[in-house]
């Protein structure tokens, strides 16, 4: 088992994200994925496999554990409506009052099942695409 490391720890955390938009309208760019590097960057999350879809973003990550889930994952879906919404001005007017994302996500630690099972899942969801782009 490979361990990451803090200033005062090791950690092994990690977690399957997925979440959707509002309606699951197909919108999502390559630019989204830009945008979710960026932030994992900045927040210290490693990205270990991610797969956006056209209406859902899929992404198993290793998060400090000095951030709670819920903390890139806000982060990610804020900066991305931000930009999407000022990049495409016709997103704009379909999403109506700001509404990008669905409400929630779905989160899940990889303890009851191991990362191998997760990574083969997003193989699989890449092997059957529903407007998928790695």
């Amino acid at each position: 088992m490979q361990y990451d490391t803090g200033k005062h720890c090791l950690f092994n955390h990690r977690s399957h994200i997925v979440w959707s938009t509002k309606y699951r309208y197909k919108v999502l760019r390559l630019r989204a994925r830009d945008i979710c590097r960026q932030v994992c960057a900045k927040n210290g999350v490693a990205i270990l496999r991610g797969v956006l879809s056209s209406d859902h973003v899929h992404m198993f990550v290793s998060v400090p554990p000095k951030l709670a889930i819920s903390d890139p994952v806000r982060k990610m879906k804020g900066r991305l409506s931000f930009k999407v919404q000022r990049e495409f001005p016709a997103i704009r007017r379909r999403y109506w009052g700001c509404r990008f994302w669905g409400r929630g996500y779905f989160s899940t630690i990889n303890g009851a099942i191991t990362g191998d099972i997760v990574l083969q899942y997003l193989e699989n969801h890449i092997a059957d695409p529903i407007g998928a782009s790695r």
